[in-house]
């Protein structure tokens, strides 16, 4: 039986699924505390409401699939947490009281958002391009093109490559048993 003949087979009889699982959604959880700091709101203007929230969260878990991205056996691991990420968002979409229709809709939205915030996150921190990540945090994190030069006078942009850096340090052991212990 090929690799994507094994693979197809244990996704039907979810063999490894609730461990992965797990591990995304543990890894979930820190993400949103870490999103939640109130840092990210007093210090650096992110609004604090669903938006807001949002964003800062689309950062977090952008920076923990980076990480995963690098690790073996992390790939699974990091759609599990972009899969946990998006229930959720669909679960709190629907207990705010969007209708059915309304959720996945907006759920795509949202997702096709987040993708292009990664992309855009990403490749400012691969290339080191603090500019192009000041850009990318005014128009998606604030919410506000104009805001760049409050981007880069607030420190957000050393914070969110501080952040970065602590995520990447983190070991791959602790990656892929959920545990990144971040201290902000």
């Amino acid at each position: 039986m090929n690799s994507k003949e094994n693979g197809w087979l244990k996704q039907m009889l979810g063999f490894g699924r609730k461990k992965q699982d797990t591990i995304a959604e543990t890894l979930y959880a820190q993400a949103i505390t870490i999103a939640r700091t109130p840092k990210l709101y007093i210090d650096y203007g992110v609004t604090d409401d669903v938006d807001g929230r949002f964003d800062a969260l689309c950062l977090v878990v952008m920076l923990v699939m980076r990480r995963l991205k690098d690790i073996e056996g992390g790939k699974d691991i990091s759609q599990d947490l972009f899969d946990s990420m998006f229930a959720d968002m669909d679960l709190s979409l629907r207990e705010m009281g969007a209708g059915d229709i309304g959720v996945s809709k907006r759920v795509r939205v949202m997702a096709e958002g987040f993708m292009g915030r990664l992309e855009h996150y990403a490749l400012a921190l691969d290339t080191g391009d603090d500019d192009m990540l000041a850009k990318a945090l005014a128009r998606n994190l604030l919410r506000n093109p104009e805001a760049v030069d409050q981007v880069a006078q607030s420190g957000l942009v050393g914070f969110v490559q501080t952040l970065a850096q602590k995520i990447n340090t983190v070991s791959a052991k602790d990656m892929l048993s959920g545990q990144m212990h971040i201290e902000l």
